[in-house]
């Protein structure tokens, strides 16, 4: 008779096939570590599916809108653990999905839609509730304050995962004609790179090249590990779950490939053509990397060091996205009994990471338009 079980690898394997390579602190240090389990033995033994689990997420968030609606500390208390498991529930659908192969395109729609529905319930029903005991009116303020930030965040990290993919696609675009006209190498970009390699130390690949002697370690070199200082690209734009296609050959640690030359001064383009020693990855053999957050890395130098000692643990750079703005507000201010502070703060510190992630796409359009104006002298060069 056959088993009833799945056959579900070990928990190691289930972290890698399941765990992002960077996510929220939140998740990372208080969910993940309840979640992963939870998810091997739901697989393992159960056929509960995906969309299921988000059913249940849901259901979680409106019995935690409930307590929050009855306004005493104890019911907060109560409010905050049930919201807490619904978002457990809710890190867990799609890590079933990844390991059972059960994803599709409804199911990331429908966990997108009920998680709007979960924070504007709870939004109404926590400060509709402390309204209700003290009579403030500043609670019905901070209710729709709740319901535009969470609302303005997700919408606004479409729109930067939109531009930029914009950016990329009319980059490829250029170089697609190149190669056309002379057989152009293939294009790899720098966040990719970095993105897919969080353990990637820039500093020791340029130092260990010159080490072994694939080339010397010359003043050039200083020009470029001070650009590379800074040169991470973590994807804050992105959309909860969603990755945007990486280039060709990324995938271990950023190693062994210099830039042999920039193509044009100002531009935001190098070319990689030494050899990755062995154990590293780098982009294809003579590929374009192009780097659209040139000038961020130029302004904030001790951005890659941040970077990496986060990525190291899985923890992305936007420190106060939308999940440590719900978990501020419907978690650590009704345990501490301090709602209208805990809110206030949670979202000054989103619209502060907000406002920064809009910076960077401010300057990376820049290197943009400086990355195009590079194609179009080559072209000028190449007919003359």
């Amino acid at each position: 008779m056959p088993s009833k079980h799945r056959d579900v690898p070990g928990l190691a394997e289930v972290r890698r096939l399941t765990q992002k390579k960077r996510d929220a602190w939140w998740t990372v240090l208080l969910v993940d570590p309840v979640a992963t389990p939870l998810v091997r033995q739901v697989a393992k033994r159960t056929r509960i599916t995906p969309n299921q689990i988000t059913w249940g997420a849901l259901l979680l968030g409106l019995v935690a809108a409930g307590c929050f609606a009855r306004g005493e500390w104890h019911w907060l208390i109560a409010g905050a653990v049930v919201y807490h498991l619904s978002f457990v529930l809710d890190c867990m659908d799609g890590k079933v999905a990844r390991l059972t192969g059960q994803g599709s395109v409804f199911g990331a729609w429908l966990d997108y839609i009920f998680d709007r529905i979960r924070v504007m319930a709870c939004a109404v029903a926590l400060m509709g509730g402390q309204y209700h005991r003290t009579g403030d009116t500043l609670y019905i303020w901070l209710a729709a304050a709740v319901v535009f930030l969470d609302g303005l965040r997700y919408l606004n990290s479409l729109e930067i995962f939109k531009t930029r993919h914009t950016m990329r696609k009319q980059i490829k675009a250029r170089l697609r004609a190149a190669r056309r006209a002379e057989n152009a190498s293939r294009v790899a970009f720098m966040e990719d790179l970095l993105r897919d390699n969080p353990e990637a130390d820039i500093e020791q690949d340029l130092r260990r090249a010159a080490d072994e002697g694939t080339r010397p370690f010359t003043a050039g070199d200083a020009g470029l590990l001070a650009e590379a200082e800074g040169a991470a690209l973590l994807d804050e734009a992105e959309v909860e779950g969603v990755e945007p296609p990486a280039a060709a050959g990324a995938g271990g640690p950023l190693a062994g490939a210099v830039p042999a030359a920039a193509t044009a001064q100002g531009t935001a383009t190098t070319t990689t053509e030494a050899p990755a020693p062995a154990g590293t990855a780098t982009a294809p053999a003579s590929a374009r990397v192009i780097d659209l957050h040139q000038e961020f890395r130029h302004r904030f130098p001790a951005y890659l060091r941040m970077r990496s000692f986060l990525l190291r643990h899985r923890i992305r750079t936007h420190l106060v996205s939308g999940i440590e703005f719900q978990m501020g507000v419907f978690i650590v201010g009704p345990l501490l009994d301090a709602i209208i502070p805990t809110t206030v703060v949670a979202g000054s510190l989103l619209l502060v990471f907000e406002l920064a992630i809009v910076y960077k796409l401010l300057l990376s359009t820049r290197d943009f338009t400086r990355t195009i104006d590079s194609f179009d002298r080559d072209s000028v060069t190449r007919a003359a």
